[in-house]
């Protein structure tokens, strides 16, 4: 029905309507809409419950399917779909959440009934949470009530519908984060939804996957049929139906434009980048976990300016021991082949909890006990990642970075327990070394008084730093137009660090989402940056528009 649809629809009835939206992952794609409407869930009210013993074992049973189910898209789907799915795992073994349910069994709802009817009380309360963060979080609960309901006899679950050929463009409601990675996505041109956050979990899925993504698309369903023809812009955060010839005309010319811009910026992916000017910017990588470096050469970066090292933390059932983080930063070491590596710390807390460690029910995770914080908080954890970072230092060119930083005391604490650590290393006859220590800075306190920071390096996170400056989530649909990058008052910030780095002989590098965007990169160059950590796959255009930048 779709493919008649789409091959037979009467454009002359149909003049090209736009709709608005947030760009959540950017990118260009032309197809036709495929319109999914939300999986529906008959025999939501179950049956009368006869036994509450074995309705709570009915669902205890769903709970376990649930949660294999997660486990196996945990395991293909990579780093970043590991620790998304470890909050939906976390979720399923909270007992808050969960105790109302077996309330309700115990008094006479059935399991599908008592779980359902939980779950709607708590999408609710995360749905009008004032926080960006929370609100976001409520796709994950309808996911998991969903995902649990199915497990659940006699309900019975439609999916929503694979492409039924190539070119689709995901039109709906929403898109909760397991039906995303269960998806073929090279199938697809990209999604649009009507809800949505660019701070939920499929939003950073698909920048992860390089998926153009739109939410709050100011549409609704009936407003356009399944089949369509469209165009996703998630550049400028556009959905265009039935494009006219013009339209169309302009997207290829994009598209081509864009194809040209890729080939020419894959050139400069193993140069060195040079400014026009004669300037040398050196041009690191982020590292997300080991599969970060599959088929990617040492040759073409400065070495790793950030390495993430919250995945050793996730889904292990135990916190890593001294021995698995040495192995994983040694091989990094050796990768790098004498060429720097930036380890961080564990910036645990904010999006990003593991369970068993970061507080639970922060009013404003973002503002909490995250980062350098909580490491501090934890010290006999905190010691073991110091013990074996110590360890690989000794191997080559290692530095240590502090996360979320905000006064001196800490970087000395720090520095402090470093080298104690170190010092009981070689007492044990371990060889080990205190590396260079370092920072982030994300905090506005930090920028500002830069120099009673006496660190061996600085990292400026622009993504928080931006945040705290403009007193605004970045992820927010309705702040976006004040969450600006370009704030004279974050330009000024990072040009005092940088002026501060070149005063005082040490580096000053940029690893925020702003070092991987080409049209950004001018504005840290003039603020005086020489050094940036991006994403392997920005390496080529960012090396490019240093090419370009007259300085």
């Amino acid at each position: 029905m779709t493919e008649l649809v789409r091959r037979n629809f009467d454009e002359g009835s149909q003049r090209e309507r736009q709709f608005e939206g947030q760009v959540a992952s950017a990118g260009l794609g032309d197809g036709f809409l495929v319109v999914c409407s939300r999986p529906q869930m008959d025999g939501f009210n179950g049956t009368e419950a006869a036994n509450p013993q074995a309705e709570r074992k009915l669902l205890e049973g769903a709970l376990a399917r649930a949660a294999l189910q997660l486990e196996r898209l945990r395991s293909d789907g990579g780093t970043m779909a590991s620790e998304i799915l470890d909050f939906q795992l976390e979720l399923l073994r909270d007992s808050t959440l969960l105790e109302p349910a077996y309330r309700s069994i115990a008094e006479g709802k059935p399991a599908a009934r008592a779980f359902g009817q939980t779950l709607e009380a708590q999408i609710a309360d995360y749905r009008s949470a004032t926080d960006k963060y929370f609100a976001a979080r409520a796709s994950d609960l309808t996911d998991l009530r969903d995902r649990v309901l199915t497990a659940l006899a006699p309900v019975a679950h439609v999916a929503a519908q694979d492409a039924p050929a190539e070119g689709g463009i995901y039109l709906a409601d929403d898109l909760t984060p397991s039906r995303f990675l269960e998806l073929d996505w090279s199938r697809w041109r990209g999604v649009a939804l009507l809800g949505g956050s660019a701070a939920s979990h499929v939003a950073i899925l698909a920048r992860s996957r390089g998926v153009p993504l739109l939410v709050g698309v100011r549409a609704a369903l009936e407003d356009v049929v399944d089949g369509e023809a469209a165009v996703l812009d998630a550049e400028t955060g556009r959905l265009i139906v039935s494009p006219s010839e013009a339209t169309t005309r302009w997207v290829r010319e994009r598209q081509q434009a864009r194809a040209q811009r890729a080939e020419l910026d894959e050139k400069y992916r193993a140069a060195p980048a040079v400014s026009a000017g004669g300037t040398r910017v050196a041009v690191q990588i982020n590292v997300e976990s080991e599969k970060t470096l599959e088929d990617l050469a040492p040759a073409s970066c400065d070495g790793i300016g950030l390495t993430r090292t919250e995945f050793l933390f996730h889904g292990r059932g135990a916190l890593p021991d001294e021995e698995t983080q040495y192995r994983f930063y040694s091989r990094l070491i050796g990768w790098a082949a004498g060429k720097p590596v930036t380890i961080r710390t564990l910036d645990a807390g904010g999006d990003k909890p593991i369970p068993g460690l970061t507080p639970h029910g922060e009013s404003n995770p973002f503002l909490g006990v995250r980062g350098i914080r909580l490491s501090l908080a934890h010290p006999d954890v905190f010691r073991v990642q110091l013990r074996a970072l110590a360890r690989a230092a000794a191997l080559g060119p290692l530095k240590v970075m502090l996360p979320m930083v905000t006064t001196p005391a800490e970087l000395d604490e720090v520095r402090e327990m470093l080298r104690e650590e170190a010092a009981a290393l070689g007492a044990r006859g371990i060889v080990a070394t205190v590396p260079p220590l370092g920072i982030m800075v994300e905090v506005p306190a930090v920028a500002i008084a830069i120099g009673r920071f006496d660190a061996a390096f600085y990292s400026i996170g622009t993504n928080d730093l931006v945040q705290y400056v403009t007193a605004c989530s970045r992820e927010s649909a309705d702040l976006s137009a004040l969450y600006d990058p370009l704030n004279p008052a974050v330009l000024e910030l990072i040009a005092r660090v940088a002026a501060h780095g070149r005063a005082s002989g040490r580096e000053v590098s940029v690893c925020g989402e702003m070092a991987s965007d080409p049209e950004l990169v001018p504005h840290l160059l003039d603020a005086g940056i020489t050094s940036l950590s991006v994403a392997p796959s920005a390496l080529g255009r960012v090396k490019h528009a240093v090419s370009d930048h007259a300085r």
